[in-house]
């Protein structure tokens, strides 16, 4: 079974695609001064140019786990989750409240999408 690797460091790789799946790793935001809707909108996005560089889409997702910094952020958080999804193909979903690497990120979201 061939694995491919994109945007590798020399820690982790920003997505693997294996088996015909694509794994992202845990995608954080790049502006830390918005709040959690516009970091999850942000997030989001870069989590869509990823699946594209497998030739996946968020209609492909299956499988997504969010970390909150503060659980009390889920509302906002799904605020943009739920435009993402357009209100179809729901994956299945972990979220949980988590101290992340930097205490101005709100957010952090890792899928598994089909290719």
């Amino acid at each position: 079974m061939p694995i491919t690797r994109h945007e590798e460091s020399a820690v982790y790789s920003k997505v693997t695609e294996a088996n015909g799946l694509v794994f992202t790793a845990g995608v954080i935001p790049s502006d830390l001064s918005r709040d959690v809707a516009g970091q999850t909108a942000d997030v989001l996005a870069e989590i869509d140019r990823l699946l594209a560089l497998c030739g996946s889409d968020k209609s492909k997702v299956v499988q997504a786990t969010v970390w909150l910094n503060d659980i009390r952020h889920r509302d906002g958080m799904n605020t943009s989750w739920s435009a993402w999804l357009g209100g179809k193909n729901a994956p299945a979903r972990a979220c949980v409240e988590a101290k992340l690497i930097d205490p101005r990120m709100l957010v952090e979201i890792s899928v598994v999408a089909a290719k």
